[in-house]
């Protein structure tokens, strides 16, 4: 079993929440149950499966949660343009949750491809 909180994907990716969080609390407050939820819970799960997969014995499984990982941090990208095409977010925050997160997004794929070369 590995550690997850020793990995820089994991520990980048749970501050990448609390600034995702503290954003999406500024959104008009009839999106609660809409975009701010599917944006919350795609950045959550991030580094959520992350941990998940690091519980796992084998490769093959930890490589399938990062796969997960990596899916969320996708789907969030695009619910970060929707925000910014609907005026939730301006085009200077929009630029940088998506450098930070594409950073994420390249870290979960080195790790992945790490992960499957010990298969």
């Amino acid at each position: 079993m590995r550690n997850f909180r020793d990995l820089e994907v994991w520990q980048s990716s749970v501050l990448f929440v609390k600034k995702i969080y503290i954003i999406t609390s500024t959104f008009p407050k009839e999106e609660k149950y809409g975009l701010v939820s599917q944006i919350n819970r795609c950045a959550v799960s991030i580094p959520s499966n992350i941990a998940e997969g690091c519980s796992r014995t084998s490769q093959k499984v930890f490589s399938r949660f990062l796969q997960i990982s990596l899916g969320s941090a996708f789907e969030l990208e695009t619910q970060i343009e929707i925000a910014k095409e609907i005026g939730f977010v301006d085009v200077t925050l929009h630029l940088e949750i998506i450098t930070e997160l594409n950073v994420i997004q390249k870290r979960i794929q080195s790790l992945k491809k790490y992960v499957d070369s010990k298969v």
